[in-house]
């Protein structure tokens, strides 16, 4: 088994990190109650076991699956998941634990969500009047313009309503509120979903313009290819879980994916050869034994099947749940 080496921070260095952390989310899980077949009760496990650290002017992308439940992740940071659901866990915003009311404080200020669908916006209200409003500063409609063009819109675009953007542009709109606001935090649920190559790569160009003006940002995405490219750490997601978290420094610098399905979804993208996987996952209303990836993986063993992997740290922002990573 391959043994890893912990970094070994100084205890300044750790304090320069800590005192940079702006969200820490450790054990978050979501279940779902509600009537199944013949009317009885289920539990849908959504979220099982998920972590995630990320830092001012940092890029953190959580990739999974379509229908993985990380959409839900958004909301339960947020506390917009649905009544019928259950969140246990401690989630942490700038190292102050984010009660819920905190959370309405903060939300729409501070934590913003970029959501995927592109009808989120008010249909009456001209574009250029709902960046607005999350401006503090004065002269509002000449630096909305200006930001529009930043993100590649055409300053016009200020007095059309929603119904008058494509979906590409309704994304830069968002950009732009991300841009004109004072959050600290954005939370993107697929920014590229539907998008062309082109259009993928202006999109992740304007994320890292968030990231350079000093916010945290959150993707969501189904796109590792697209995740690997602007992204600082990527946290895999599966079966609920948070399976493995890598700094893109140690991809960069020759290292692989460290967890099977990590390796698997890297596998699958056509420059590496695009060999299909299984992606079949465990039924959110199965509770799990052993490892959630056991059925699917070609190194499980017995013990893969009957005990649960814990979360390794391997770094203090890098981690992997598997009893054999890296073999």
């Amino acid at each position: 088994m391959h043994v890893y080496e912990l970094n070994h921070e100084t205890q300044e260095e750790l304090e320069k990190i800590q005192n940079n952390l702006l969200l820490e989310v450790k054990n978050l899980s979501l279940t779902i109650e509600r009537f199944g077949k013949g009317w009885t009760r289920e539990r849908l496990y959504v979220i099982r076991d998920f972590h995630l650290k990320i830092h001012h002017g940092e890029v953190v992308a959580i990739v999974g699956a379509s229908g993985s439940g990380k959409s839900l992740l958004a909301d339960a940071i947020l506390g917009i998941h649905p009544k019928n659901s259950i969140v246990d866990g401690m989630i942490k915003y700038e190292n102050e634990l984010l009660t819920e009311k905190r959370r309405k404080r903060l939300r729409g200020n501070d934590i913003l969500l970029i959501p995927q669908m592109t009808n989120a916006l008010d249909p009456l209200m001209k574009v250029g009047k709902q960046v607005k409003t999350l401006m503090k500063q004065n002269n509002h409609q000449k630096a909305v313009k200006q930001i529009f063009q930043k993100v590649g819109l055409d300053p016009d675009v200020y007095d059309q309503i929603p119904s008058a953007c494509s979906g590409g542009m309704i994304r830069k709109i968002f950009i732009a509120m991300a841009l004109a606001s004072e959050a600290k935090l954005i939370i993107a649920d697929e920014p590229t979903n539907g998008l062309d190559y082109e259009s993928i790569d202006e999109m992740l160009f304007q994320i890292k313009m968030l990231e350079k003006d000093n916010k945290g940002v959150i993707m969501i995405t189904h796109d590792l290819e697209a995740a690997m490219k602007v992204a600082d750490k990527i946290a895999v997601f599966y079966a609920g879980e948070t399976v493995e978290v890598v700094d893109k420094k140690h991809l960069k610098k020759g290292g692989k994916f460290r967890h099977p399905y990590s390796r698997a979804l890297w596998n699958a993208l056509p420059q590496n050869g695009f060999i299909a996987i299984d992606s079949t996952q465990p039924s959110a209303t199965e509770k799990l034994t052993g490892c959630s990836f056991a059925k699917q993986c070609p190194k499980a063993t017995k013990k893969c099947k009957i005990e649960k992997p814990l979360l390794k740290e391997i770094s203090h922002d890098e981690m992997v749940r598997c009893f054999y990573a890296g073999m």
